[in-house]
């Protein structure tokens, strides 16, 4: 029992985010669990996962500005295991479209599917851009990458993008949800622009009273008319 306890208590950040994650997709569960489901389900299970799949990789692009502005180091190691939530729900997302919705037949989907539902075309690249980086993910393919890796996993941001356009796109509100996050991806973006991040750090910095010291005097060795140094 103490070791659990104290494996809650070091790794209690890192719980809490699936925690959190899980809980995106944990009221249309209940919901199908329960047979409470709306009478269009597909609407359901298209809607809840797409929204758990924006919302998680708007929160893995949260973590170097919250790193940034708090400098708190322990999210940096949320951003991956946030990253892989969010391709997760966007494949499920991505699943439901062509299972549910088109029962996985490509004739209907070129059909009706994309002539009908072009935000459909922006959605799949985002999934298609998530997808390598999910797949190098890990520590050995960082170190395979070297260099490569930082530039690949750059891509995140045109994801983020894409995600926002489709969802805006399937929205077609001029407020509500769509609108906040791209809000929230501007702000996101902005943060990540090395004079807006130098700024921001000069604000932590400000907060917490931490300005450069001024180098201490160096004492005179030098006596006095009175013998004192």
């Amino acid at each position: 029992m103490a070791a659990i306890i104290a494996y809650i208590r070091r790794e209690w950040l890192w719980l809490l985010t699936h925690v959190l994650s899980l809980a995106l997709v944990a009221p249309l569960v209940w919901d199908w669990w329960t047979d409470n489901l709306s009478p269009n389900p597909i609407t359901d299970f298209t809607l809840a996962t797409g929204s758990a799949a924006i919302v998680t990789l708007l929160a893995s692009l949260a973590v170097t500005p919250v790193n940034t502005i708090t400098g708190w180091r322990a999210v940096v190691g949320l951003r991956k295991t946030l990253g892989l939530y969010a391709f997760s729900y966007a494949t499920l997302h991505f699943l439901v479209f062509v299972g549910l919705d088109y029962g996985f037949s490509l004739k209907y989907i070129l059909a009706d599917g994309l002539p009908t539902k072009q935000y459909v075309v922006v959605g799949f690249l985002a999934l298609l851009i998530l997808l390598p980086l999910a797949i190098t993910s890990t520590k050995g393919w960082q170190k395979r990458l070297g260099r490569t890796w930082k530039k690949l996993h750059r891509w995140v941001y045109a994801a983020g993008i894409l995600a926002v356009v489709h969802y805006l796109w399937v929205g077609k509100v001029i407020f509500g949800k769509p609108v906040v996050y791209t809000i929230i991806l501007a702000l996101l973006l902005t943060a990540r622009i090395p004079v807006v991040r130098s700024r921001l750090v000069q604000f932590r910095n400000r907060l917490r009273g931490q300005r450069r010291p001024t180098p201490p005097r160096r004492a005179s060795r030098a006596i006095n008319a009175e013998g004192m140094p």
